[in-house]
C-alpha cells in the first residue's frame, strides 16, 4: 500500500516497491490543495507502475485551511526557510498514513509505503524519523490486526537519502523526473514555478546528482 501523492519522492519509493517485487495499491488523498497538478501526476505514475488499485480519495482539508497549499496566504518564494515554513498542512502525513493505515487492513496488506524524507525537506515535523516509528506502534494498537498479532510493517525507503540520492534513484529506475510533480505554486501556463521551496530543493537534487529535471520551469 502506497501512499503516493504524486511528488517525486513518492513516485521513486513506489518504483522501489515494485522492483522489491510488491504488487501496489496506491492512495492518493486529494485534499484540494493548491498543487492540484500533482493529482495528474499520480494518476500517471500508477498507471506507469501498472497498480492493481489506484485510489483518489477527497478530503477537503480547505475546510481547516492553516497552510499556504489550503488556504488564502501566499507560498514563499525566498528561499528554503530555516523555520517551519506556511507550507506545512497541519497533520498531514499522520491522516493520511491512517487512511493508508485503514485502506490496507481492509484489503488485507501489511506493508505501508511513504516517501517521507528527514534530510533535504522544508522541515515538516511529520517526516522525522520518531514519527514514521511511532506511527509504526499506533497501527499496533490501533487495528484488529495488531491486536492479533498481524503486525503491520511501515516502509520509508528514502527516510535518509539526500535529493540527489533521490535524483539518481529517479534516474536508475527509469522514470521521466517530469511524470512526478513536486512545485507547490502552479503556474498558468501549466508549469512549475521554479522558486518555491519544494521546486529550490528538488532542482538542487537534480543538479547534484548530474540527471537532468525535465519539468519546465518558469523560473
Amino acid at each position: 500500500m502506497v501512499l503516493l501523492s504524486g511528488g517525486l519522492d513518492s513516485m521513486v519509493c513506489a518504483g522501489l516497491a515494485k522492483e522489491a517485487g510488491y504488487e501496489l495499491c496506491a492512495l492518493t488523498i486529494d485534499y484540494n490543495q493548491r498543487h492540484r497538478r500533482e493529482l495528474d501526476a499520480a494518476r500517471a505514475i500508477a498507471e506507469r507502475l501498472g497498480a492493481a488499485r489506484h485510489v483518489v480519495l477527497p478530503l477537503d482539508l480547505r475546510q481547516f485551511g492553516g497552510s499556504a497549499l489550503t488556504d488564502d496566504i501566499a507560498v514563499p518564494k525566498g528561499g528554503v526557510a530555516e523555520d517551519i515554513p506556511v507550507t506545512y498542512v497541519p497533520a498531514r502525513n499522520l491522516v493520511f498514513l491512517s487512511l493508508t493505515l485503514a485502506w490496507a487492513e481492509a484489503l488485507g496488506a501489511r506493508d505501508v509505503v511513504i516517501g517521507v524524507n528527514a534530510l533535504d525537506y522544508s522541515g515538516y515535523p511529520d517526516c522525522r524519523p520518531e514519527f514514521i516509528a511511532a506511527f509504526a506502534d499506533l497501527a499496533r494498537l490501533a487495528t484488529k490486526a495488531g491486536a492479533l498479532g498481524d503486525e503491520f510493517r511501515i516502509h520509508a525507503p528514502l527516510q535518509f537519502l539526500g535529493k540527489a540520492e533521490i535524483a539518481t534513484e529517479c534516474g536508475r529506475l527509469g522514470f521521466d523526473p517530469a511524470l512526478s510533480w513536486s512545485c507547490y505554486d502552479p503556474q498558468p501556463d501549466g508549469s512549475a514555478c521554479g522558486l518555491c521551496d519544494s521546486c529550490r530543493l528538488r532542482r538542487e537534487g537534480f543538479a547534484k546528482s548530474g540527471i537532468t529535471d525535465t519539468t519546465r520551469y518558469a523560473n
